[in-house]
């Protein structure tokens, strides 16, 4: 069973912060990600299974991604956000100190927003 960080956003706006998180995943080639947007899309199966619709749906956002990452940042595990709004799922067991930047990097992308989170980290 993977590990996985979920997410869940106090806001508003947490369309915006969302959107921030997808931001933060793509530089964290130790994760892939899922989140209420992704979840609800009616090509889902598409950006798991081919990277170029991954490329196109970070593009329009507008995310700069690696297409060798949209291989990999869209989570295939079938995992539930649940009342989460978006979940990191580490491909190895993650460090107390990979949690802890996280949190850091987490802090530093929604205070400008002003919306508020919870983290829960779960194996």
């Amino acid at each position: 069973m993977a590990t996985i960080s979920y997410v869940r956003i106090y806001g508003p706006p947490i369309m915006k912060a969302i959107r921030e998180l997808e931001k933060l995943a793509v530089d964290m080639p130790e994760t892939c990600i899922m989140d209420t947007i992704l979840a609800n899309a009616p090509d889902l199966d598409s950006y798991r299974s081919d990277p170029g619709a991954t490329a196109d749906y970070f593009h329009s956002i507008p995310i700069n991604v690696k297409i060798e990452r949209c291989g990999n940042i869209i989570s295939r595990s079938g995992e539930k956000l649940g009342e989460h709004d978006f979940f990191f799922e580490w491909f190895t067991e993650p460090t107390q100190s990979q949690l802890n930047d996280l949190i850091e990097a987490i802090d530093e992308k929604l205070a400008p927003l002003g919306c508020r989170y919870t983290l829960t980290t779960k194996s």
